[in-house]
């Protein structure tokens, strides 16, 4: 993210007199307090702060002057806020484009004003192209505006040349057919001048005139077989080629980080491995079956042509040079905006069905099934208006290149009939002239297709080579290695935010021995989460670090740490399949006697044994068929079927009812005797039993100790509990049992 623009000419000398002569961070203001569009900055010296436009300083101020700076949305803009003896006042206005940067801003005024260390990690990347200011292709990092066409296209190559036997053969079978198709001409003046029309003083050769037909016939049947030969090959080639796009994409993500995924939707990612390498597949298998094939038709009869005659053949290709500069501009300048916009219309009514299909119960619960048939009435009436507007392009500019290409072979035909009067030719040269003329006509039609399918193909490449090139954040290196876990965790002044300028962690300390049970209190957007996500690496620490066993957790491979960790998660997740392939999920080596011990530690195998098939029930999907405390227990039964070192419960009995969770709790005490447990649940009663509580609050550690004694203190905790204790008093009419409420 950009936080160092320049500063034009006439604001820098405004700037040094306002903040003085080192000037920090400059990031534009474009928007009045009004909200009309201006080309204001905003600088950050040494103490001060400044507001600037045209040479003249609007506004500057001490930075220690004020505290708690924050960027507060509005509809379509944003302010930059801060907070001076409890009133509030506006540094700025921005647009949107401009938010996450003023994010930093606001996060640098705050750390400047409370003199602590300024915290920025890893910088956001701009969302807009850095070259042309353009935007990014939905979902991608790239620029339509700049995307190299021909980069893109050597990058396929090189996936290509895996199967570069086949194309061998392939090219080849192209070349044979090629070769045959041209002798048709020829064969079509041996027929001609040998008995329709000799020339004058031949008589008829039936010799010859059999050996035309015969060559006409091989010709029609040679052509079309190696046409099927070549189809068969480049269908094989191309697919080929797609599955293995496909297989590079799902592998990348696969093994990218948590990060990256949780900002792409789902029906992005799922396009980029079917719809893109789809028409990938398509490009390929075109390009080398018809393209080469047209083009090596083009060269050869250009050739054959101007050996002929080559003053017919420059009439022939006159008009050439006209289609291409006409096609050229249309596409350049019309054509190319509507495609882009047509995919991105395509993409976001993807994303849109994705997310309806997905949520369909959201959809049905609340009666909404009208609206959504609205929303994507709207989405599919826009996505026809943009290929209407394509079309009405095409439609034009079709018929004009065709007749301005035919208007070659009219001029050659009236110009070969001036040289057979004049005896210049035969009827049976013009014949064969006109065939390889037409030979010619063909492929300059079909190429102007071409840029249609390179269109596509183009942007499909790039944006599944944006996945390809994409780096995680978390990974391993050379020095990584494997450590059989213990269970000892230690925090030590980690500091952490998804964004850098939001830190959601603030120097957390503290240490878990092997085998204590820890339960993670707070309110919603305390951290809870963020810290378990640390501990699974699924993120790495901005600032501090993070050991397992006195070992940084950076230094541990990914997938040898997370094999010794067990995961419930407050979502339940479910595969399509059978409950023992779900359970065995984290285990897929476990024996049935395995599988059903870890079913019933989790409470889980009486339900299991009532269903139809038992343990080779099929469940729908995300288990529908199964209630909520059911589908919890499943997954229960899933992380400690693989004996973790470290289980981590988050909200893990969210979904049970108080008799089902007493019985989880008790099976939950047996499993973690032994192994180091971290709990999130905001139902308190179930850390109850917690060796420690540590309570969070806006990312701190504001408590810490046992329920008793937190408890006692009369902190934050008991607050919580004192909340859920009224709570459940207010609901009489549900029963609740006296020994639940004597817990909390």
């Amino acid at each position: 993210m950009n936080l160092n623009f320049t500063l034009p000419e006439c604001d820098v000398y405004a700037a040094k007199e306002a903040v003085g002569e080192t000037i920090r961070y400059c990031v534009p203001a474009d928007l009045t307090i009004g909200g009309k569009q201006t080309a204001s900055y905003f600088v950050i010296g040494e103490r001060k702060w400044a507001l600037l436009k045209g040479g003249v300083v609007i506004e500057s101020r001490l930075i220690a002057d004020a505290g708690l700076y924050k960027v507060v949305p509005l509809i379509g803009s944003a302010i930059l806020e801060g907070e001076e003896a409890g009133s509030k006042f506006i540094l700025t206005r921005l647009s949107m484009k401009h938010a996450a940067r003023y994010g930093y801003i606001a996060q640098i005024l705050n750390d400047m004003s409370r003199q602590r260390k300024i915290r920025i990690y890893n910088d956001e990347e701009e969302p807009v192209c850095v070259n042309c200011g353009g935007p990014f292709v939905h979902g991608t990092r790239v620029c339509p505006n700049c995307m190299n066409k021909a980069a893109a296209f050597k990058r396929l190559l090189s996936v290509s040349l895996a199967h570069f036997r086949t194309f061998a053969l392939g090219l080849a079978v192209i070349l044979a057919a090629a070769a045959v198709s041209m002798l048709g001409p020829y064969f079509q003046k041996l027929l001609v001048n040998s008995s329709l029309q000799p020339p004058a003083g031949d008589t008829p050769n039936m010799h010859v005139f059999m050996l035309a037909i015969a060559g006409l016939l091989l010709v029609l049947v040679g052509g079309e077989g190696l046409g099927i030969v070549k189809g068969r090959i480049m269908a094989k080639a191309s697919s080929e080629i797609a599955a293995d796009l496909r297989k590079l994409v799902y592998e990348r993500i696969q093994s990218l980080s948590l990060g990256f995924l949780t900002t792409q939707r789902a029906g992005d990612i799922m396009n980029r491995i079917t719809s893109d390498t789809n028409r990938i597949r398509n490009l390929v298998q075109e390009l080398f079956t018809t393209a080469v094939y047209q083009l090596i038709i083009l060269v050869s009869a250009s050739a054959l042509l101007f050996t002929a005659d080559w003053r017919l053949a420059l009439v022939v290709l006159l008009p050439a040079p006209l289609v291409a500069y006409l096609q050229k501009y249309i596409w350049k300048g019309v054509l190319w905006k509507l495609i882009l916009k047509q995919w991105k219309i395509y993409d976001k009514s993807n994303s849109f069905l994705h997310d309806v299909l997905s949520g369909i119960r959201v959809v049905k619960a609340f009666g909404k099934e009208e609206r959504e048939v609205k929303r994507f009435r709207q989405y599919n009436s826009e996505y026809a208006a943009a290929t209407i507007q394509t079309e009405k392009v095409f439609s034009i500019m079709q018929p004009i290149s065709n007749y301005l290409i035919q208007l070659g072979q009219y001029f050659v035909l009236l110009i070969g009939c001036y040289m057979i009067i004049g005896k210049e030719m035969t009827l049976g040269e013009l014949v064969q002239f006109s065939g390889y003329a037409a030979m010619i006509y063909g492929p300059i039609a079909w190429l102007m297709f071409l840029p249609r399918w390179l269109s596509d193909a183009v942007i499909s490449i790039e944006r599944i080579f944006s996945v390809i090139d994409e780096q995680p954040e978390v990974i391993d290196t050379d020095s990584s290695v494997k450590h059989s876990i213990q269970g000892a965790i230690t925090f030590r002044d980690v500091v952490f935010g998804y964004k850098s300028y939001e830190p959601v962690l603030k120097e957390i300390s503290f240490e878990v021995k092997p085998g204590e049970m820890i339960g993670l209190v707070g309110h919603s957007g305390s951290g809870k989460s963020t810290l378990i996500n640390l501990v699974c690496r699924f993120y790495d620490v901005n600032e501090g670090a993070l050991l397992i066993d006195g070992v940084d957790i950076r230094r541990i491979e990914q997938a040898h740490l997370r094999s010794q960790i067990g995961v419930v998660l407050q979502e339940t997740f479910l595969f399509s399949g059978t409950i023992l392939d779900n359970i065995r999920y984290s285990k897929p080596d476990a024996t049935y006697e395995e599988v059903l011990e870890a079913a019933k530690i989790a409470n889980a195998h009486d339900f299991i044994i009532r269903q139809p098939d038992g343990y080779d029930t099929r469940l729908d999907e995300n288990g529908g068929n199964l209630s909520g405390g059911e589908r919890q227990r499943l997954a229960i039964a899933r992380a400690v079927l693989n004996d973790p070192r470290i289980l981590i419960l988050d909200e893990a009995t969210a979904s049970l009812d108080i008799d089902t969770e007493t019985a989880i709790q008790e099976a939950l005490r047996r499993v973690t005797r032994g192994r180091t447990t971290l709990a999130i649940a905001h139902r308190l009663s179930t850390l109850r039993h917690a060796d420690r509580l540590i309570v969070l609050n806006k990312g701190e550690i504001v408590e810490m100790g046992t329920h008793t004694e937190l408890v006692e203190k009369k902190g934050i905790y008991y607050s919580l509990i004192t909340a859920q204790r009224n709570m459940a008093k207010q609901k009489t009419a549900v029963v609740v049992p006296d020994r639940i409420l004597s817990q909390m």
